[in-house]
């Protein structure tokens, strides 16, 4: 459980800077250029990543199981990450409506993702790992909201062919991760009986 404590720590530490430290940030970027600060920022969010990941697993192999989720919970989890995938695409397909209407589909993504898998599992490291994104999630949509609005930001409107097309493209990644790359990735396919 330490690694994963410690892999969230670092993930989710780096991406509260903004919330929490805006000033420092900008301060850090304008004296080590922002490629540099890009860099930085990208390398320890790949090492805290991957310690979420090996702690998540080393935790799994020994678990803490606290409630039994029924059954129906594994649909419930994948409407909630088909939805997920969905605003991650809206997050970079341009003048889409989910973008025009939510301003941050991305956060929100990482809400539906993390709901998801804390009603369809109940170990203490699902509740640690799912448990803090979604607390991470829930604070960093207020905070970029508050910035909007301090800034006046306006975001372009949608159109039908960006909001067909985040809908498309999250659709695709969502099926290849569900059936495909969540069994080699993670260990379990979520679709599956006894999965």
């Amino acid at each position: 459980m330490t690694i994963l404590m410690i892999g969230l720590a670092i993930f989710l530490g780096l991406h509260s800077v903004r919330m929490v430290a805006g000033g420092w940030r900008q301060a850090q970027i304008a004296r080590r250029g922002e490629d540099s600060w890009k860099l930085g920022f990208s390398v320890l969010s790949a090492v805290g990543l991957g310690l979420v990941i090996w702690g998540y697993g080393v935790a799994r192999q020994a678990p803490v199981v606290l409630w039994n989720a029924p059954a129906g919970m594994r649909h419930a989890a994948g409407l909630l990450t088909l939805f997920a995938f969905i605003l991650l695409a809206a997050a970079y397909v341009p003048r889409n409506h989910l973008k025009a209407r939510f301003h941050h589909p991305m956060v929100l993504g990482v809400k539906a993702w993390a709901v998801g898998h804390l009603l369809a599992n109940g170990t203490l490291a699902d509740l640690l790992l799912f448990g803090a994104f979604l607390a991470w999630a829930v604070l960093a949509f207020i905070a970029e909201r508050r910035r909007d609005r301090l800034a006046g930001i306006t975001y372009a409107a949608g159109t039908a062919r960006g909001t067909s097309m985040a809908i498309v493209i999250g659709a695709v990644a969502w099926a290849v991760f569900a059936f495909w790359l969540h069994g080699a990735l993670i260990g379990v396919l979520p679709f599956r009986s006894g999965a």
